[in-house]
């Protein structure tokens, strides 16, 4: 039985233009796993930390949020970026919840292109009441 969820970010996190690293949610298994994508824009330069914002935004979704929860990027390691993320490239996003413990939820994730891993990061959320438009 496949699992519904709305394709938009946007109906899970309160993060909008230009604060919002994930343009599409292409699988989502709440609690569990989900996949992203992202379309970097713009003529210039994108900052390859951004990906670590982008898999915390992902991995909040993945950690399936209850009505009225969002969560926040409480810490991060492990970090591995990129020297440089071009305008254009269309990258893929996936992101696992592997550790719940009370409000904090800790998600590996990782962002590739064309099957080639760019960046990968472990990030902690802490998950709070209220912090959802």
């Amino acid at each position: 039985m496949a699992i519904l969820f709305h394709p938009d970010p946007c109906s899970y996190l309160p993060h909008r233009h230009p604060f919002l690293f994930v343009d599409r949610i292409l699988s989502l298994e709440p609690g569990v796993v989900a996949t992203g994508e992202l379309g970097v824009t713009g003529e210039h330069y994108f900052p390859p930390v951004l990906l670590v914002e982008a898999i915390a935004q992902l991995g909040g979704i993945a950690a399936g949020q209850k009505d009225g929860e969002g969560g926040v990027l409480a810490g991060f390691r492990d970090v591995q970026l990129p020297p440089r993320v071009l305008p254009g490239e269309k990258l893929l996003i996936t992101c696992k919840v592997i550790k719940i413990f009370g409000p904090l939820v800790q998600v590996e994730g990782e962002v590739s292109q064309g099957g080639e891993v760019l960046a990968t990061a472990t990030v902690t959320l802490a998950m709070t009441a209220g912090s959802q438009p």
